[in-house]
């Protein structure tokens, strides 16, 4: 039988404008956009609308505004019965809400506690990541590993994003000079990227642990579906799992190339990806070209 899966993108997708459509012609829209500036302590609302690249690039804006237009997109949607989800990084907050796991205002709590968690850890220390493009996963992971264990600097996959594109993550060093490795290996490009800090890395403990002792205060309910989760990249159904894997991400890769094929293996067909942009349709059919792909915004 084939099954439908419903996904949602995570930082990067934001832009100016996001969701002012639903809150101009959905009155539960509207009311969720001000549950939210109730909950934050600002209008978010007024930045997502209105708010230039800059303001919207701050971490503390961005994955709330994502996960507020993801979720609220989905809840305008004619009686939705997802068969599983998935999330990219903070996607997997949208997820978690859509599959009932989790209130939209605890996600929204966590999903800014998590956010400012992880600015803090980017003041910390200077880092970053890059993408890799055109060179086998293996070969990406063991440059990495040969460059932290000759200098002692962090450098790590963070994202498995579809085959020939991976994102390493780090300190500063540690990721130009697994870049110029990578290069010599025959990347395509070894490209830095516009980030403030290294996410999906060892870099972000301190924001881990914020992270866990606000996840574990939170009730955390049995799904209506399953969510492959980025850190094990399969289906998981019991609350306690769910919880570790959503405190584990913060420092381990998104294994999303894996979640998908695991999806797929499982019955999935159709993948319909709600929130801001196109990136995770993209992402799938590199993954599966006889995937079929949709979007909701």
């Amino acid at each position: 039988m084939s099954k439908h899966a419903y996904v949602f993108p995570g930082q990067g997708s934001q832009f100016s404008g996001m969701g002012k459509n639903l809150y101009e012609n959905n009155s539960s829209s509207k009311d969720l956009f001000e549950q939210a500036n109730d909950v934050l302590g600002f209008r978010i609302s007024d930045i997502m609308f209105t708010g230039t690249d800059e303001e919207l690039k701050q971490t503390k804006v961005t994955q709330p505004a994502i996960f507020l237009h993801s979720v609220i997109a989905y809840k305008t949607l004619e009686k939705p019965t997802p068969d599983m989800v998935a999330g990219h990084s903070l996607g997997e907050f949208s997820a978690l809400v859509i599959n009932a796991t989790l209130s939209f205002e605890d996600a929204l709590k966590l999903v800014s506690i998590r956010a400012q968690a992880m600015q803090k850890a980017c003041e910390l220390t200077p880092s970053t990541m890059a993408a890799v493009l055109g060179l086998d996963d293996a070969k990406v992971e063991e440059i990495c590993a040969a460059v932290q264990d000759e200098t002692g600097e962090v450098v790590v996959p963070a994202n498995y994003n579809c085959p020939g594109q991976l994102v390493i993550s780090g300190s500063i060093k540690g990721v130009e000079l697994a870049c110029e490795r990578l290069k010599a290996a025959g990347a395509k490009r070894a490209l830095m990227l516009p980030v403030s800090g290294a996410f999906h890395s060892p870099l972000m403990a301190p924001a881990k642990k914020e992270l866990a002792e606000a996840i574990e205060t939170t009730a955390f309910n049995n799904p209506t579906c399953a969510v492959y989760q980025n850190v094990v990249a399969k289906a998981v159904t019991d609350p306690s799992e769910i919880k570790k894997n959503l405190i584990d991400q913060l420092t381990s890769p998104v294994r999303w190339t894996q979640s998908v094929q695991a999806m797929i293996a499982d019955g999935a067909k159709e993948f319909t990806e709600v929130g801001p942009g196109k990136v995770l349709q993209g992402l799938i059919l590199k993954i599966d070209k006889t995937a079929k792909t949709n979007g909701i915004s």
